[in-house]
């Protein structure tokens, strides 16, 4: 009512200021389905720029409409009437529209939309559903043979850059379904590289809450950004794929090939990949979702954690994962399968993947390590021989058990194998670049790895609203055992004559197992108070048993058996943990607000047991976990959330067993059984503001942690020979923190059709470590911004730019006068131009630059490729493409980072400069829709 008022006081005076204006608009309001007229619909002018009021009228009894005396310029009209959904549309007033006609304006119920808002614009169509931003993918430029990224790139709000990592309204998304369902597991580049663009009929982008806050109605805060491709009803039978070949200079080659056959509800795809340039599949590197996650069994908010891949003292290990550096062989491959039926009660969802890669390259880095007494530089070149395969199998099942009880069970199973064969040099000086030691040191390993897991979700939802039952169990099973071979020859100098006056050669053979089985129980149940509030409260049991057993052997004699048991440098050492934990949850939400808070407390029992000296340590202790979260939605794009929640860290098998790791003879470490777990706040703000006319988007994020008893590296330098032993320790007073701050801009410019948009971040941390008995403050502040423009006119042009500068503050406080600051900047632009006869030609380059410090000398890479193609037959199915890789031939990788008291820069070799002449066959075959069941 009051807004009412106000904008009629509003409007005339409007119309007395501008009498002098002869613009108009006019139109009729109905409803859609039923015809009839609207009265008394309540009918707005904006400005189209900046929404404020310009004129306002409300539609006669026949729901006809007029607007006079309106200036020139660019509005927005908007129809409101109660129960419907919100009209808006954009218009021009201009010395050649001197009367607008809307002609008849159909309203929809939002009980038929279930949305708020409908937006009509040329360049982009957008419906708003709930929290649910849906894109017609008809509205947007597809070219012949697009995939889903190349659509994705073209929508408000949606970034994708060089890599394939989407970014939406400022977060990245981190799952892409097709039709609601997931394909080829959390991989979203398998759908977006995979889908054509023209099968695609809308793209919904939304915030997925966790299965257990989708369950309760209780929001938890955890939300994940997620894409859902909705497919068109013709594309969903039918078979379609790409058949690639390339063939490059000095040996170089891809390979791929890509299979789809869709039929209703069923979807069966596979691909396969071989590459030696670079490419490493589809979704090879999806290593964080091949068995558990960050491949580290982790227990109800407490207890050890034991690494995947044996320890540190597994020797050297290769996870598969390929970062640019060196010169790599992938394969990989995989299936996947999905299909509902019983009338969509029942559904399966199952994938394979296999993969293998192998990579060779050189590695040199320096570092500067940091002292009570002054510097220790240290220079290292490795030249590096890894292969990994792995290989998964995972299947989830959905049963609607009856109208209120659902079950859902999943199933995986891994197997990993890698070998490596490393080689090291390694000098060690003190500031005065007088030798202090030199280590050349072999390794060879190889191991396995075989993880499963399974789990139950059962979800139950009572006759009373939000009164709801569930219940989890799960349980994981890791192995995994490594063999290998260990040989050092270190030799020390005087510091007077510089020369060698003592040797030490390690020669050793080394084996790990380590076993874990973890069972996992939580059983939660809501209760709503009232409207607004409600209660959750869980119970969590878990189980753990592992074994952790590592022995090292020496030879018998020169060139002999390796049957010499090393005790200093093997331990046997086991683990039970039992965990009970009960937690409660308030919850309040009204209209735009949510609030909740609760803890969980969990009480750990756990018994260490050295197997070789009989030494038993049972330790108690309760793990608080407290939690608050708090969000405001101001309208359907903009929101503010807060977030705090409280955890324990336990110390890793790692840091507890009581082994000396000698896999680096110059840097050992011992693990301390006493380590106590370390308590951790985390606190985070979220606040994003999105305008879908405009496009404009502000969006900022800020996060702070700091750690109570925070283990630290206690570390025992020897000046004589240069050889760090390093233990743990709780810290008593010190505290160490991080914090991330990041904030963006973006805008369409649309006269001219450009996306702009700008960023801003900082990050820091304080950290602390032992050095010889004296505690070291590292504290490092980064700070960097960036701007980016983005165009694409169909069958012309398109380009993309990102670039900006940044710099970092470093330091230590046992030595305040080194200076490694630096400056740096990164860039990266990409541009297409589509020619006649179906010519075209593109380039990339990608530029990172870091100053020189008193450490390090400055660093600059500029990768430049480019490419021409030609298309041939109908829809260009066919493409024959001559590229070229690094044409500068950088071929050079380097990464600058710091760690505890040491500071360290990388250089790798990589792929060097090549050209490659590439042929790319699109086929298409789509049917009839059948109807459905």
């Amino acid at each position: 009512m009051k807004f009412t008022i106000i904008a009629v006081i509003l409007c005339m005076w409007g119309l007395s200021s501008q009498a002098q204006n002869s613009y108009s608009i006019k139109g009729s309001v109905a409803d859609s389905a039923a015809n009839s007229k609207l009265a008394n619909s309540t009918i707005t002018v904006l400005n189209a720029r900046d929404s404020i009021l310009k004129a306002f009228t409300w539609a006669e009894t026949n729901g006809n409409f007029t607007i006079n005396n309106l200036p020139k310029g660019k509005f927005l009209l908007l129809i409101t009437y109660p129960g419907y959904a919100d009209y808006v549309d954009n218009f021009t007033i201009d010395s050649a529209h001197t009367a607008h006609d809307f002609g008849k304006i159909d309203m929809i119920l939002r009980s038929r939309l279930l949305a708020d808002v409908i937006v009509k614009a040329k360049a982009a169509a957008i419906k708003i559903k709930g929290d649910t931003t849906e894109y017609n993918a008809k509205s947007f430029v597809i070219q012949p043979n697009d995939k889903v990224e190349d659509l994705l790139k073209q929508l408000p709000g949606i970034q994708v850059d060089k890599d394939g990592k989407i970014t939406a309204q400022g977060e990245t998304v981190t799952k892409v379904l097709v039709d609601g369902e997931e394909f080829f597991g959390d991989d979203p580049t398998l759908v977006t590289k995979n889908i054509r663009a023209d099968m695609v009929d809308k793209v919904q982008l939304y915030d997925k809450k966790s299965d257990q806050a989708t369950f309760t109605g209780i929001d938890d805060g955890k939300t994940t950004k997620t894409i859902n491709i909705k497919l068109k009803a013709d594309k969903k039978n039918g078979e379609f794929g790409k058949v690639d070949a390339n063939e490059g200079t000095d040996g170089y080659y891809e390979g791929q090939l890509q299979y789809n056959k869709f039929k209703e509800k069923q979807k069966f795809s596979l691909y396969g990949t071989l590459a030696n340039d670079g490419k490493t599949g589809l979704g090879f590197q999806d290593s964080n979702n091949l068995g558990v996650n960050n491949n580290d069994i982790q227990f109800v908010d407490g207890g050890i954690s034991i690494s995947s891949n044996g320890g540190n003292d597994a020797l050297d290990s290769f996870n598969g994962y390929y970062d640019g550096k060196g010169i790599p062989i992938a394969r990989s491959g995989g299936v996947h399968y999905d299909d509902k039926f019983d009338n969509d009660n029942q559904s399966i969802n199952t994938n394979y993947k296999i993969g293998s890669i192998d990579v060779n390259g050189a590695t040199n880095t320096t570092s500067q390590q940091t002292l009570p007494t002054g510097i220790i530089n240290t220079k290292s070149t490795e030249n590096f021989n890894d292969y990994a395969f792995r290989q998964k199998l995972d299947a989830t099942y959905k049963i609607k058990l009856d109208t209120t009880s659902d079950l859902k069970i999943s199933v995986d199973g891994t197997f990993k194998n890698f070998h490596v064969n490393n080689n090291y040099f390694t000098t060690t000086a003190d500031s005065a670049n007088n030798k202090i030691n030199t280590d050349k040191r072999d390794i060879t390993n190889h191991g396995n790895q075989q993880i499963f897991d399974a789990s139950a979700f059962y979800t139950k939802k009572f006759k009373k609203p939000r009164r709801t039952l569930s219940w989890s169990l799960s349980e994981s099973y890791n192995k995994s055992t490594t063999e290998g071979y260990l040989n050092s020859e270190i030799d020390y100098f005087n510091p007077t004559t510089q020369k060698v006056d003592s040797t030490n050669i390690t020669n050793q053979y080394k084996t790990t197992n380590t076993v874990s089985s973890v069972l996992n129980s939580n059983i939660t149940y809501s209760e709503p108070l009232t409207t607004k509030t409600s209660l959750l409260f869980n119970y969590g049991f878990a189980v753990n048993n592992s074994t952790s057993n590592r022995e090292s052997f020496n030879q018998s004699a020169p060139g002999g058996e390796y049957n010499v048991f090393d005790s200093a440098n093997s331990n046997d050492y086991k683990f039970n943990q039992l965990t009970n934990q009960l937690g409660a949850i308030y919850n309040y939400q009204y209209k735009k607000a949510t609030l909740n808070f609760g803890t969980k407390v969990s009480d750990v029992n756990f018994t260490q047991v050295d197997e070789y000296t009989g030494d038993i340590l049972s330790r108690s202790f309760l793990n608080w976990a407290p939690q608050a979260m708090f969000m405001y939605k101001f309208s359907q794009y903009k929101t503010f959330r807060f977030n705090y929640n409280g955890n324990n860290t336990e110390p890793t098998i790692d840091q507890i067993q009581p082994v000396t790791i000698n896999n680096d003879p110059l840097n050992i470490t011992t693990g301390n059984p006493g380590l106590k777990p370390a308590f951790n706040n985390n606190l985070s703000m979220y606040y994003n503001s999105y305008q879908v006319v405009s496009g404009q988007q502000v969006f900022i994020r800020a996060t702070f942690s700091n750690t109570y008893n925070a283990i630290a590296n206690n570390t025992s330098y020897n000046e004589s020979t240069g050889v760090n032993t390093t233990t743990y320790t709780n810290l008593s007073n010190q505290n160490p923190y991080n914090y991330n701050i990041n904030a963006s801009l973006g805008k369409k410019i649309s006269p001219i059709d450009l996306q702009v948009g700008l960023d801003a971040s900082t990050a820091g941390s304080i950290s602390y470590s032992y050095i010889n008995s004296q505690l070291d403050m590292g504290r490092s502040h980064s700070y960097s911004a960036g701007l980016y423009f983005d165009k694409y006119v169909q069958k012309k042009y398109d380009f993309y730019f990102y670039g900006g500068p940044s710099y970092t503050f470093s330091s230590m406080s046992l030595q305040p006068l080194t200076n490694n600051n630096a400056a740096g900047f990164n860039g990266y632009g990409q541009f297409n131009l589509y020619l006649p006869l179906k010519f075209g030609a593109g380039s990339s380059v990608n530029y990172t630059y870091n100053a020189a410090t008193q450490a390090f000398s400055a660093q600059h890479l500029t990768k430049l490729n480019a490419y021409i193609f030609k298309t041939f037959l109908k829809e260009d199915k066919l493409k024959i493409s001559l590229s070229a890789n690094d044409l500068l031939n950088q071929n050079l990788n380097f990464t600058r980072g710091i760690s505890g008291n040491t500071t360290t820069q990388t250089n790798t070799t990589g792929i060097r400069r090549f050209f490659m002449l590439s042929v790319t066959w699109d086929f298409t075959k789509f049917g009839t829709v059948k109807s459905a069941n």
